[in-house]
C-alpha cells in the first residue's frame, strides 16, 4: 500500500482495472402469485408488472400520466389564511388543544389518485403441467425473460419497455414449429371499452370520475406472428399454431400538463396511439430491442460495484437468497450489490417523463385506489426517491422532479396567498399529484400532524441544489435552480415571525413535525406547536443554499440582491437547536418527549442528512445529539425510514450502525395475504426486492441505494472522503463511476479497508480547481484540469 501523497500522476495508457461486476439478475423458479413477487419493467412513462404464469400470464400495465382529477383552482380556500392569527394566539397562550382544532380550518382537499392503466392476460388453452420454469430480470440490460416446458415444447418469453420507441414488447418463441397457441385479453379496472379487429386490440377509457373532467386514454396492442394465424373475436386476439409471436403495446393519455383541462385542452390520445402503433410497423422487434438496450445501458453502465461474492451466490433464487440473508445473519455481498443496482434500475425505469417524477410506487400500481393514493408525499418520500440520482450517476433522472417543482411553484404562489396570507414566493405541502397541487390537505377533518405542513417546497429545493452541486452548470443554476430557491426563500422569510418568548429570535407558528406527536408535561398529546426543529432545519438549509446560489450567479447580482440581505439577517435570528434532557436533539421548541420515541420520522435530523449544516466537523455537539436520537429510535421501523437511517448513520461515519440498518432493510417480508408459517410482516424487502413499507413504497429502494453510496463516498464541492463508513463486511471492494459534488466521477479499489487507488474524472462542466482527498487516514491536495483524469495510488 503506497502513501497517498507519494504518487500522483495523470492517467495515461495504463490504468488500474476494475473487477468484473457479477451479472445483476433477479431470478425465480416459479411464476408470481402476488404483486410483491411480480417483476417490474418500465420506460419512464409506461410500466408493467409481469407475473409470468404458464396458463394465465397476468401483466398489470401503468402509464405515469393517468390520474384522476383536473387542474387546481387558484382560488381554492382563498380566505383560509384568516385563521392563522387565531392559531398563533392559541399557541402562544400554550393552548395546544385549541390550536390543533383551529388547524382544521387551514386544510384543503386531499390529492387525486394515481390510476392503473390496463390488465393483460396471456392465456394458454392447452392442458398439461408446465416444468422447468425460470423467470429472470436482467437489470444489466433491462430485459425480463421467463421460460418453461409444456407438453414437450419449450416456451420462452422476453419482455422490455423501450424508452426510445415508447412501447412495451413481449416476444414469445417455441423450440418446435407452430407450437404457440395464445389468447390475448386486454381489460381495465377503470371505465373502458375494448374492440379487437385484425391483429389489433384497441381499448379506450378514462380515470375514475366524471368523463367530462377526467384524463382519457387509448391503448393499442398489436400482434405479429411467424407462421400461424391471428383471429380477432369481439375483444380478444386468438393466436394459433405460431412459431413466434410478438406483442407491441402502446398507450397515450389526454394529459397535456398540470394546468391544462384533460378534456377541453387534452391531447388527442386515440389519434396519437393509433399513429404511434402505425409508426412501429416500420421497425422489427430486434431493432427495437437493440435500441432499447443501448438507451438503457448508457445510463446504467456508468456505475459498477464489486463487494465480493461469486457466481455461486447466484445459484439460489433471489427469494431464497433474501430468506437466507434474513435467517442466517445477514451477509451476502452479491445480494447487497444487487439491491443497490436494483434501485438504479428502478429509477431509470420510472423517472423519465417531464414534469412527472416517480410517485410512491414509482409507476407500478395495480390498485384502483392505491394506498396513500400512490401520490407524491412531500414530507420525506418524494425527496428520498431522488437521493440516489446524483451520487449514483443518474442526474438526468431527476429532471422530471425539477420540472414538477416548476409546476408546484406556479400553483404554490396561490397557496401562499390563500392559506397563509403571503404574497411573495411559493410553498408546497404534504401531498401532491399530477396536477401539482400545493394546498395543505386534510379536508378540514384530518389530523394536523400530517395535514398542516407548508415546508414541502422548501425541502424539495434541497434535491434541486444538490443537482447543481453534482453538475455545476450555469444555465441550470440561472434558469431552473435559482428562481425556485429564491421563490421558496421569499415565502419562508415572510412566514417566519418574531418569537414572543424571545423577540430576538425568529420561529414558525403554527408548526408541526411531520406525522409525529408530542406530549406536554401537563399530559396533552398533540401535534401543533411553534418553533418546531424540523421547520427551522429545512429553512436553515434553504437559506444557506439560496445564499450560495445567489453568490454563484455573480458578484454584481449578489450585491443587488435584497433577498440575500434578508436571508443573511434571518439566518442569524433563527431559533437555535437545543439538546434535550436525554441527550438527544430536541424535536420540539420545548424539551418535550415524543409520544412514540421510536417514531419512523426523524424530520428534525434533516440538517444532518440530506442537509449539510449539521456535521461532525462543524457542529460536533449537535452531531452527538443526533446520534443519541438515532440510538433512541432503534432499528425496527418502516422500509423508507430504514433507508433514511442508513444515510444518517453513514453521515455520522458510523459504519457498523449504517451497515446494520442496510441489513435490516434486506429483511425478508412475505407477500401480502400469504398464509402459513412463513408469514412475515415488517419494514424490509419483498421477494421481488421491492421495498416493504409495508405495503410497497419505492422510496425504501431508492434510500437504500443512496445509503450504500453514502457509505462509500462523501463529498463537498472541493473535498472527497473515501470510504467514510465502510463496514467490515465490505473490507475488499471496487466501485466505478460513483459521483461526487463538484462534478467528478470517482472510481476506486480498496483492500482490507484501505484504498489502493482512486481515479477522479471531471465532468464536462468542470473547471480547473484543487480538491482535497481524504483516504486511509491521510489527506492530499490534487490539482484538477478540465478533461483530464487523475489517478492517485
Amino acid at each position: 500500500m503506497r502513501n497517498i501523497g507519494s504518487l500522483l500522476f495523470l492517467l495515461a495508457m495504463h490504468l488500474p482495472t476494475l473487477a468484473q461486476q457479477l451479472p445483476m439478475q433477479l431470478w425465480y423458479d416459479k411464476p408470481a402469485q402476488y404483486f410483491e413477487e411480480s417483476m417490474p419493467i418500465g420506460n419512464g412513462r409506461m410500466g408493467a408488472l409481469v407475473y409470468g404464469g404458464t396458463r394465465d400470464n397476468l401483466i398489470y400495465l401503468n402509464d405515469i400520466t393517468l390520474w384522476t382529477g383536473q387542474p387546481v383552482d387558484p382560488n381554492l380556500d382563498k380566505d383560509a389564511h384568516q385563521w392563522i392569527p387565531a392559531i398563533r394566539d392559541a399557541l402562544f397562550k400554550e393552548d395546544y388543544r385549541k390550536a390543533d382544532s383551529l388547524q382544521l380550518h387551514v386544510q384543503g382537499p386531499n390529492s387525486q389518485y394515481y390510476q392503473p392503466l390496463a390488465t393483460l392476460h396471456l392465456l394458454d388453452p392447452r392442458g398439461g403441467q408446465a416444468t422447468n420454469y425460470t423467470r429472470t430480470l436482467d437489470i444489466d440490460k433491462a430485459l425480463l425473460t421467463d421460460s418453461y416446458s409444456l407438453n414437450g415444447v419449450k416456451i420462452k418469453r422476453e419482455y422490455f419497455a423501450s424508452h426510445p420507441d415508447s412501447v412495451i414488447c413481449i416476444h414469445i418463441t417455441a423450440n418446435k414449429p407452430r407450437s404457440i397457441n395464445l389468447e390475448v385479453n386486454l381489460s381495465a379496472q377503470t371505465p373502458h371499452t375494448v374492440k379487437a379487429a385484425g391483429n389489433l386490440i384497441t381499448m379506450k377509457g378514462h380515470a375514475m370520475g366524471d368523463p367530462e373532467n377526467s384524463i382519457h386514454f387509448c391503448s393499442v396492442l398489436r400482434a405479429v406472428t411467424k407462421q400461424g394465424k391471428i383471429q380477432a373475436t369481439d375483444s380478444t386476439l386468438l393466436i394459433t399454431d405460431a412459431t413466434e409471436a410478438t406483442l407491441y403495446f402502446v398507450n397515450e393519455t389526454s394529459f397535456n400538463g398540470f394546468d391544462k383541462h384533460p378534456v377541453r385542452q387534452g391531447k388527442p390520445c386515440e389519434q396519437l396511439a393509433l399513429a404511434h402503433q402505425k409508426a412501429l410497423e416500420k421497425k422489427d422487434y430486434q431493432a427495437i430491442k437493440k435500441q432499447h438496450v443501448a438507451d438503457y445501458t448508457r445510463f446504467y453502465d456508468r456505475m459498477k460495484l464489486f463487494l465480493g461474492g461469486s457466481v455461486a451466490d447466484c445459484s439460489r433464487t433471489t427469494e431464497q437468497q433474501l430468506k437466507d440473508y434474513t435467517d442466517q445473519g445477514g451477509h451476502n455481498p452479491y445480494l447487497e450489490t444487487l439491491y443497490m443496482q436494483y434501485g438504479r434500475y428502478l429509477l431509470i425505469a420510472s423517472s423519465r417523463t417531464k414534469g412527472i417524477p416517480a410517485n410512491l410506487q414509482g409507476l407500478w400500481s395495480h390498485y384502483l385506489r392505491a394506498p396513500w393514493r400512490s401520490n407524491y408525499t412531500v414530507n420525506i418520500n418524494l425527496e428520498e426517491n431522488y437521493w440516489l440520482a446524483e451520487v449514483a450517476n443518474l442526474g438526468e433522472m431527476a429532471e422530471p422532479l425539477f420540472t414538477f417543482m416548476q409546476a408546484l411553484a406556479a400553483n404554490g404562489k396561490h397557496t401562499a396567498k390563500n392559506y397563509y396570507g403571503i404574497k411573495r414566493g411559493w410553498c408546497s405541502s404534504h401531498n401532491s399529484d399530477v396536477w401539482a397541487m400545493t394546498n395543505p390537505v386534510g379536508e378540514k377533518r384530518e389530523s394536523p400532524e400530517w395535514s398542516n405542513w407548508n415546508m414541502g417546497g422548501a425541502w424539495l429545493t434541497q434535491n434541486l441544489w444538490e443537482h447543481y452541486r453534482f453538475n455545476p452548470d450555469a444555465q441550470f443554476l440561472n434558469n431552473t435552480a435559482l428562481p425556485l430557491l429564491e421563490g421558496a426563500s421569499a415565502f419562508m422569510l415572510d412566514w417566519l415571525i418574531e418569537n414572543p418568548k424571545n423577540p430576538a429570535e425568529l420561529i414558525t407558528a403554527p408548526s408541526t413535525s411531520p406525522e409525529n406527536e408530542y406530549k406536554t408535561p401537563e399530559g396533552y398529546h398533540g401535534t401543533t406547536c411553534y418553533g418546531g426543529t424540523a421547520d427551522l432545519a429545512i429553512i436553515r438549509e434553504l437559506f444557506i443554499n439560496t445564499a450560495e446560489a445567489i453568490n454563484k450567479k455573480g458578484a454584481d447580482y449578489a450585491r443587488q440582491s435584497q433577498l440575500l440581505k434578508e436571508i443573511g439577517a434571518s439566518l442569524k435570528r433563527l431559533h437555535p437547536y437545543t439538546v434535550g434532557h436525554l441527550g438527544d436533539l430536541n424535536e420540539w421548541y420545548y424539551d418535550w418527549d415524543d409520544w412514540d420515541i421510536k417514531h419512523r420520522h426523524q424530520s428534525h435530523l434533516i440538517g444532518l442528512f440530506p442537509g449539510h449544516h449539521l456535521s461532525l466537523k462543524q457542529t460536533p455537539q449537535l452531531a452527538l445529539a443526533a446520534e443519541k436520537t438515532l440510538q433512541q429510535k432503534g432499528d425496527h421501523t418502516t422500509g423508507w425510514s430504514t433507508g433514511w437511517r442508513i444515510n444518517l448513520w453513514a453521515r455520522l461515519r458510523k459504519a457498523k450502525e449504517a451497515y446494520h440498518m442496510y441489513q435490516k432493510l434486506l429483511t425478508y417480508v412475505s407477500p401480502d395475504h400469504y398464509q402459513g408459517a412463513d408469514k412475515r410482516s415488517s419494514g424490509g424487502t419483498y421477494p421481488n426486492l421491492m421495498d416493504a413499507h409495508p405495503p410497497f413504497q419505492i422510496d425504501g429502494n431508492f434510500g437504500g441505494t443512496a445509503g450504500v453510496c453514502e457509505m462509500l463516498l462523501q463529498s463537498t464541492d472541493n473535498e472527497l472522503y473515501l470510504l467514510p463508513a465502510l463496514p467490515d463486511a465490505w473490507k475488499d471492494g471496487e466501485v466505478r463511476g460513483i459521483k461526487a459534488r463538484g462534478g467528478y466521477e470517482v472510481s476506486m479499489k480498496w483492500k482490507n479497508g484501505q484504498v489502493e487507488w482512486v481515479q477522479l474524472k471531471p465532468c464536462n462542466q468542470h473547471h480547473v480547481k484543487t480538491v482535497t482527498v481524504y483516504m486511509n487516514g491521510k489527506q492530499t491536495r490534487v490539482g484538477m484540469k478540465r478533461g483530464k483524469t487523475t489517478t492517485i495510488k
